[in-house]
């Protein structure tokens, strides 16, 4: 695939779907024997259904960030740490190493959006190392509240919306479907 041109694509917005239009994207790719990895920001805990299936077809993923969501208090921690920021260091860390690497054709960076606009990830040091991007390379950043520099470098933006949401009704997160 190292001839080919990789574009940069952003999955934004307040509504559902970000993560899983990442993912299918990552199916298809691997489908058509493209090297797939995902790296997942602010994303700590292993109750992500998810990830119990990239690894049998053959998607490689890292996990940073701590865990958000107690699941017997049914609660979410908001608010950013100096542990959730160092972190971001670490996934900032697996971003430069696979760009220097170049042995992937598609890297998703799964709420690295949201992970900027918090704080978590710095921006300065994450729009430089754009920069060092593989030309082959499809990147796919996710997360709300893409910031203007990344809209303005991104090929492709898709913008997600809320028309209707039974969170609305109270209804919480189900395993399956939202994670």
């Amino acid at each position: 695939m190292k001839n080919k041109v990789g574009r940069i694509q952003v999955y934004t917005g307040d509504g559902k779907g970000k993560t899983t239009a990442a993912l299918g994207l990552a199916l298809r790719a691997r489908g058509r024997g493209w090297r797939v990895a995902i790296i997942f920001f602010d994303k700590g805990g292993n109750h992500y259904g998810e990830r119990e299936m990239l690894a049998q077809v053959g998607i490689d993923f890292w996990v940073t960030g701590l865990l958000r969501f107690d699941e017997l208090k049914k609660k979410f921690r908001f608010g950013v740490t100096a542990a959730d920021q160092m972190e971001g260091i670490k996934g900032l860390d697996l971003v430069r190493a696979i760009f220097q690497k170049n042995n992937y054709d598609l890297l998703i960076l799964d709420e690295i959006n949201s992970s900027l606009c918090l704080g978590i990830v710095e921006q300065n040091k994450f729009i430089s190392l754009l920069g060092q991007k593989p030309q082959s390379l499809e990147l796919v950043l996710t997360g709300r509240q893409a910031n203007e520099k990344i809209l303005k470098l991104a090929d492709l933006v898709t913008e997600m919306q809320p028309r209707k949401h039974y969170f609305n009704q109270g209804q919480l997160a189900r395993a399956g479907v939202e994670y």
